[in-house]
């Protein structure tokens, strides 16, 4: 599992870990909570079919790899920005990390901020509807697999806009997340 606790909120530097002093992890029933999961795929001979493996299980039929650095990515510091905006997607987002490292944010049930901190190997899932943010870390790179249900509609609905929580999908999350 990917290593995930509660966060400090407000946040004065995104990329630094922003742990809570004292630390408080947070748990696989945690996330299960919010209808988060994650998983380990050792990046060895064998990940590219395990990866397909746990993409056809839900229904990710559509991927691309993004690098996310200061030498391949243009206006690198304005885009690290914009990625950390709380925001939500009416698909899931869901993310196998080849190498580098960096944070997923989300929501809990109760608004708090649950940090994933994600390395090589690491695979995640976030459902439609979640609030959630990315950033890099100190390290300044990460390279991801990012994978769909069909050719993705990249568009994200920052939450400071307020209409946010009028969306279908958030309302569906809402009330898939109270069957948990």
């Amino acid at each position: 599992m990917v290593r995930a606790y509660y966060m400090q909120d407000p946040v004065t530097n995104q990329r630094d870990p922003c742990e809570l002093d004292p630390p408080r992890e947070a748990t696989e029933e945690a996330l299960k909570r919010c209808d988060v999961w994650t998983m380990k795929i050792p990046i060895e001979n064998d990940w590219e079919q395990k990866l397909n493996e746990e993409a056809k299980k839900v229904g990710l039929n559509y991927r691309d790899e993004i690098h996310v650095n200061k030498d391949k990515m243009p206006n690198y510091e304005e885009k690290i920005k914009i990625f950390f905006e709380e925001h939500l997607h009416v698909d899931p987002e869901v993310r196998f990390v080849k190498g580098g490292s960096g944070y997923f944010d989300v929501r809990d049930r109760e608004d708090k901020w649950i940090r994933l901190a994600v390395s090589a190997g690491d695979f995640i899932f976030l459902p439609a509807g979640i609030y959630h943010r990315f950033t890099v870390d100190n390290n300044d790179s990460i390279n991801a697999i990012r994978l769909f249900k069909d050719e993705p509609i990249w568009e994200a609905f920052n939450r400071s806009d307020h209409q946010t929580d009028e969306k279908t999908i958030r309302a569906e999350y809402l009330n898939a997340i109270q069957k948990v």
